[in-house]
C-alpha cells in the first residue's frame, strides 16, 4: 500500500499542510507529497490512497481568475497555472482502485462561512465515481497570506495518521 497527497498553494500554507499529512500517512505507508504543478494531469500513479488540498477561494477549489489575483497579491506575474480543480477533472475513471480524501486551507476568522475547497473536491471526485474516504477536512490560516494557525501542522499529521489507518483498513476488507 502506498499514498500520493497532491497540493495546491499559493502562500505555501498548504503546501505545510501536505507535507504534514505526508507525515502522518508516513507512519503506516510509503508516501509521495507532490504539488499539482509537479504532476501529469490527473496523474494518480499506483498509489492506493490519494489525499488532494488546496485553498479555498471565493467559498470552493481556486479557478484561473482566483489563482492569478493570488499571485498579483504574492508580487508575482499572472500566469496560467492549473490547480486541483483541473487536475481533478483530469482523472480517469478508475472503477474504484484508488480512494480518495480531501482538504483545505482556509482564513479562521471565515470559518462558519459555507464553501470550501476540499468539500468541493470531494463533491467533484464522488461525482465522477471515486470513492472519498473522508468528507473533507479544513485546515485554518491566520490571514489570507498565512501563517498557519498554531497547532494545525500537529493536527494536520494526526489526520494523516487516521487517514493512512481507514485506508488499510478499507483496503484490506476489499
Amino acid at each position: 500500500m502506498s499514498a500520493l497527497v497532491v497540493y495546491e498553494s499559493g502562500f505555501g500554507n498548504t503546501a505545510l499542510v501536505a507535507r504534514s499529512v505526508g507525515d502522518g500517512i508516513a507512519t503506516s505507508m510509503p508516501v509521495r507529497v507532490s504539488s499539482v504543478s509537479d504532476l501529469g494531469a490527473g496523474e494518480a500513479g499506483e498509489a492506493d490512497l490519494v489525499v488532494i488540498g488546496g485553498p479555498t477561494h471565493a467559498f470552493g477549489m481556486s479557478r484561473p481568475q482566483t489563482r492569478q489575483e493570488g499571485q498579483v497579491r504574492r508580487g508575482d506575474e499572472p500566469s496560467e497555472t492549473s490547480g486541483i480543480r483541473e487536475w481533478i477533472d483530469a482523472l480517469p475513471s478508475d472503477r474504484g482502485v484508488h480512494l480518495f480524501a480531501t482538504f483545505d486551507t482556509r482564513v479562521e476568522g471565515v470559518r462558519h462561512l459555507p464553501g470550501s475547497a476540499a468539500h468541493a473536491a470531494a463533491r467533484a471526485l464522488r461525482h465522477d465515481g471515486h470513492r472519498v474516504v473522508d468528507r473533507g477536512t479544513s485546515f485554518y490560516v491566520a490571514g489570507v497570506t498565512g501563517p498557519l494557525v498554531p497547532h494545525e501542522r500537529e493536527r494536520a499529521r494526526e489526520w494523516g495518521e487516521r487517514l493512512a489507518r481507514r485506508a488499510q483498513e478499507m483496503l484490506l476488507k476489499a
